[in-house]
Order: structure tokens, then C-alpha cells, then sequence
């Protein structure tokens, strides 16, 4: 016997933020037809963390009922950026560049969806084709008044920051995407609501089943603060070796644990809570050991946890690390920013006001200049690299 809509609803609902709506989706799952699952991606190179992993793992539990992944890659969309009031302008991209970064999408995915059940589409195949005609149709399908209900509209508007026409239309190409592709559930973070919410509406404007749109939330980082990302160096790659995974989660603050147990792991949560009287330090092993071991396997898991008690136990340095080439000398708040340590200059400031940077063991006292040899060790908590001079 298969597994019943009802529990197929159940594990689905682990970590979600929103699901609009839960008994839409069940009543479409008790059709028994596999669902189109839609997730709009930038064409831009990838590098997925475990914070991109949070709605692609709720992806493979589509992919695990027998439901189909359709990864859309908004080649087209990003001539335009979503409009997020940032001031810099997104790099266009030549189709060489789209082509290969979809390769790249598809080998790292691969690590988390089954490529057999992931269809990868680019939105350039239904919107570069549209007449002018075309375009006048849709915007008639959607207000203006409704276009700026979206947050970051309303604060531009108010604060006096132009809003060019082609960003209105943001909403609607991506929401055109959910059209074209007759997605039956769109998942995204919990800041793609209003975009996601704008396909639903044109699905039912032109006579298509709305689509459900569940919403992941958002993973702070390493700093217990931001979300994930690399800009911000709070990140933890999937692609990244067991040691400096498992090094990075033990440096997670400890009120982020159950978080990343819900969003991270398989771990029954039940399990989790009823651990809330050991020490800290070793739930957190348990938590990078369970990460580890999604992406690596339980050995490498087991080994980095090895790893980690005989370099921070014994005060020894890692056998392997990472490296990284930097010209020498060279400003130590620039230094953690080109190692990936630290996202801006005043977290790296920060780090060293806080004591956590030691250079070949000797702890960093001020953001100031810094020399070091070929092969110097950095240390920044709990994560260090192996310094080649450039």
C-alpha cells in the first residue's frame, strides 16, 4: 500500500512556513496524478548551502511520492532583476554563460533531487516569443494597485526611490512562468510570496487550476543572525569536505540548533526535544554528524567528528584544509573578507575585536596589517585555511 495523501501531507509540512492552501493540496493529492512542482532559480552560477538546501530536501520529499520537480531558470527574467530596491544593476548574461551555469545547476542538484524526476526549464521559451500584443494582454490580467501591495514597491514609492516600469512587470513574467509551465504547487522562501502568490492569480484568470504556493522559511547563518549566504561568509557549502562542514556547525549558536534539526536533517523532532537536558556541545556533534552524513556518508561523518574532538581537544591544527592564495602583507579585515571568513568589513572587524582570529597560533589583536610565510595556518573560531602567498 502506497502512502496516503494524508501522510504524504503530514512529512510535507515539516519546517514549512505558509502553505497556501494545505486543503487545496491535499484534495490535489488525493487525485493520485503526480504534481507539478515548480522552483524559479536565478541563471547565475550556484553555489547551494545549506539555506538553498532547505526548499530543495522539501523538493526530493515531492520527488519521494512520485511527484515531478520542474526547476525553472529565469534566464529571461533577469535581464529585468527583481526588483528588490538594490541600486546595483544584475549582469546580463550571454546564453554561453545561462548554458553553463545550467550544467553546473544540474550537476549540484543532483546531490539532493533525482535527476530522473527534475525537468529544467529556462523562461526564455515562452517569454522572449511574446508580441507586444501579448505583453498588453497579461498586465490587463493583474492591477496596479495590486502590484503595489508588494513591501518593496511601497517603501520605494514612499521614500521618494524611482520605480521603473519594466520592474513592474517582474511579478507577472514570473508569474507567467507558473502559466506556461501549469504548475500545480510552487515552492519557494518565504520572501517569493507575493511573486508566487501573482502566478497562482493568472492561473485562475486564464482558466488553469490555481497553483498551491508553500513557502520555506528562510536559514539564518553561522551568525545566529543574517540569512545564509556566501556574500556574507555564514554559509555552509554542501560541496565542502565533511571536516570543514562539520568544523562550521560546531561554531552554530546554540538557540539555531532545533532550527537546522527541522530544516536540515531527517531526524525525528521528537528525538531532538528529548535530548534538551544533554550537554550542547555533544547535540551539536549529533547535528553535524547528521548533516555530514546526508552529503558525505556516515563514515565521513563519524570521521569529521573525530577530526574536530582531536583538533579542539588537543589544541592541534586540522590534517587537511582548505587553501586559499593572498598577497602578503596584506590589512587583516581584508584578509578574513578574501578568505570567505567574514561577508563585510565590519564583520571582520567584529572577529577580531572579539578575539577569534590567531594567525600561526597568535591571536590577532587589531584590524591592522598582518604578514605571514607560505602555508601559515588562519584560525577564525572554529575554522581555519592554509595561507599560500601570493
Amino acid at each position: 500500500m502506497g502512502v496516503t495523501p494524508q501522510d504524504q501531507l503530514a512529512a510535507l509540512k515539516r519546517g514549512a512556513a505558509e502553505i497556501i492552501s494545505e486543503s487545496e493540496l491535499l484534495e490535489r493529492l488525493k487525485t493520485g496524478k503526480p504534481l507539478r512542482i515548480k522552483l524559479g532559480l536565478d541563471p547565475t552560477a550556484p553555489h547551494i548551502h545549506l539555506g538553498f538546501a532547505v526548499v530543495l530536501r522539501k523538493l526530493r520529499q515531492f520527488q519521494d511520492f512520485g511527484h515531478q520537480v520542474v526547476l525553472l531558470i529565469g534566464d529571461f527574467t533577469a535581464r529585468v532583476g527583481d526588483p528588490t530596491g538594490r541600486s546595483e544593476t544584475r549582469k546580463v548574461l550571454t546564453p554561453e554563460e545561462i548554458e553553463a551555469n545550467g550544467r553546473t545547476y544540474r550537476e549540484q542538484l543532483s546531490l539532493i533531487l533525482d535527476p530522473d524526476k527534475t525537468e529544467v526549464r529556462f523562461n526564455s521559451e515562452w517569454l522572449m516569443p511574446m508580441s507586444f500584443a501579448d505583453v498588453v494582454s497579461l498586465t490587463s490580467k493583474y492591477t496596479v494597485a495590486r502590484i503595489l501591495e508588494r513591501d518593496d514597491f511601497q517603501n520605494r514609492y514612499r521614500e521618494g526611490v524611482p520605480i521603473h516600469l519594466h520592474e513592474l512587470l517582474y511579478p507577472l513574467m514570473q508569474g507567467y512562468d507558473s502559466v506556461a509551465l501549469q504548475s500545480d504547487v510552487e515552492m519557494g522562501g518565504t520572501d517569493q510570496k507575493f511573486n508566487n502568490l501573482v502566478g497562482r492569480a493568472l492561473q485562475r484568470e486564464v482558466g488553469q487550476p490555481p497553483q498551491i504556493v508553500f513557502l520555506m522559511p528562510i536559514l539564518e547563518g553561522l551568525d545566529g543572525v543574517q540569512k545564509m549566504s556566501k556574500s556574507l561568509g555564514n554559509y555552509v557549502g554542501i560541496t565542502e569536505s565533511p571536516t570543514e562542514m562539520f568544523g562550521k556547525l560546531m561554531s552554530l549558536p546554540d538557540h539555531l540548533m532545533e532550527r537546522y534539526f527541522e530544516l536540515c536533517t531527517d531526524v525525528p523532532m521528537d528525538q531532538v526535544r528529548s535530548a534538551k537536558d544533554t550537554h550542547p556541545r555533544d547535540v551539536k556533534r549529533w547535528l553535524g554528524r547528521e548533516i555530514v552524513k546526508i552529503y558525505h556518508g556516515e563514515e565521513a561523518a563519524r570521521g569529521a567528528d573525530e577530526e574536530f574532538l582531536r583538533v579542539f581537544s588537543q589544541r592541534e591544527i586540522p590534517t587537511e584544509m582548505e587553501e586559499k592564495t593572498v598577497l602578503s602583507p596584506v590589512n587583516v579585515v581584508d584578509l578574513l573578507i578574501t578568505v570567505g571568513f567574514a561577508g563585510s568589513k565590519r564583520d571582520a572587524r567584529r572577529l577580531v575585536e572579539q578575539g577569534a582570529v590567531s594567525l600561526e597560533g597568535a591571536r590577532v589583536a587589531a584590524p591592522a596589517e598582518v604578514s605571514f610565510e607560505d602555508g601559515a595556518v588562519l584560525k577564525v573560531s572554529r575554522r581555519f585555511v592554509r595561507l599560500r602567498r601570493g
